[in-house]
């Protein structure tokens, strides 16, 4: 099952690259799946369909999906967090309060991807995409098996431990809810499940994340630090989608000056992201609104490439964990050690190769740590990122 992941900042257009992706997958012969993360829904909008909870068909091959967070919630958490609402409301807190706070960081967001399994054991669809949420949601839910990891090593013991108490508590403080079995084989399940999908999105071979940005300043800087981000969670990236470009025929003065500025963001665009593909699609006269509309986007996008196929293989750079620190390691092929020179900011990284100058935008966790050693070593660059002595 081919998954393909779209995110990008709010406004970009990401829910219709989305939506013309899987309409080109379906009428290439793909059962295809298209399925919406944000709570902000607008995959129904594009396909001009109203859309549901559960896949809906919309066309000959294609189905399509608006995940419902409390619904989702229910269908993989239900058991436990009756549980913990239980125990939050002998607490005296309000039992509606008890029901948003009994929810595990992140989950609301993360649940949604625990449909990714059913269909993977279902092999009801050969490719799979997925319309995800604003770029920060979307790193809060990529990075929610680990927060889950943490929860699974202290939670699971200390319900175990309360269990084994609950009789001598019982007798000096009365009654203590205890969670029965089932609660703790859902917990359990839960937290399986969340591995389970983190191991399919970082299969390259299988799942890959598409960044969808505009040719302006702002949005190709989060797309960096996006792009970055996905690296230090190990999640391929095979090519960026520049989205609503003018095109060159349009001659109204009115947009001369937005063209000259679009040229300038498209040539930084190709110079940040290189060596991933830049696919580009034109600013349309109308809305992309209905099948039509999508498969012009799709023309545009694709041509008569499949777009389910994986565009770029490999990395261009990294962030991996080393003791007391992070190392980010940089590919700079047909590069000579002395041609390299290095420029530190707080959230920026200047790399200077002869007259080629490249910016990195650091993720936060990088910020407040000291740059260490810089190496260069068989075509890769080294930099290490170390806690404060």
């Amino acid at each position: 099952m081919r998954i393909i992941l779209y995110t990008g900042k709010g406004g970009v257009g990401k829910t219709s690259v989305a939506a013309a992706t899987a309409l080109r997958c379906a009428e290439q012969g793909c059962r295809t799946l298209v399925f919406s993360t944000d709570t902000a829904h607008s995959l129904g909008d594009s396909f001009d369909l109203p859309l549901g909870p559960e896949p809906r068909p919309v066309a000959e091959n294609l189905w399509a999906q608006e995940v419902d967070v409390h619904y989702s919630i229910k269908k993989h958490w239900g058991t436990f967090q009756k549980y913990m609402v239980g125990l939050l409301s002998q607490e005296g807190i309000d039992e509606l309060v008890a029901e948003e706070v009994a929810i595990i960081p992140g989950l609301d967001e993360g649940a949604s991807l625990l449909w990714l399994n059913q269909y993977a054991d279902e092999e009801r669809y050969d490719v799979v995409i997925i319309d995800a949420a604003p770029t920060a949601e979307t790193l809060r839910l990529l990075s929610l098996p680990d927060v889950s990891r943490w929860w699974f090593e202290r939670l699971l013991p200390m319900v175990a431990t309360g269990r084994l108490l609950a009789p001598v508590a019982r007798s000096i403080v009365g009654e203590v809810p205890v969670p029965d079995d089932e609660a703790l084989e859902a917990l359990e399940h839960l937290f399986a499940q969340l591995k389970r999908v983190h191991t399919l999105l970082t299969d390259p071979s299988q799942a890959t994340v598409r960044l969808v940005i505009n040719a302006e300043k702002m949005v190709i800087k989060e797309a960096q630090r996006t792009y970055t981000y996905l690296n230090l969670y190990g999640y391929a990236t095979d090519a960026v989608i520049c989205n609503r470009l003018i095109p060159d025929e349009v001659s109204d003065p009115y947009f001369a000056a937005w063209k000259t500025i679009q040229a300038a963001h498209f040539a930084l665009i190709e110079e940040c992201f290189a060596p991933l593909p830049v696919l580009t699609a034109p600013l349309f006269q109308q809305e992309i609104v209905g099948l039509e509309m999508l498969r012009l986007l799709a023309d545009a996008l694709f041509g008569d490439e499949d777009p389910s196929r994986i565009f770029f293989e490999g990395w261009a750079h990294r962030i991996v964990p080393i003791e007391g620190g992070y190392e980010l390691q940089i590919r700079l092929p047909f590069t000579e050690k002395g041609a390299i020179q290095l420029l530190r900011d707080e959230d920026e990284l200047t790399i200077t190769v002869g007259n080629q100058r490249r910016n990195f935008i650091l993720p936060r966790a990088l910020w407040d740590l000291d740059t260490g050693s810089a190496r260069f070593e068989e075509g890769v660059l080294r930099v290490t990122f170390l806690q404060p002595a």
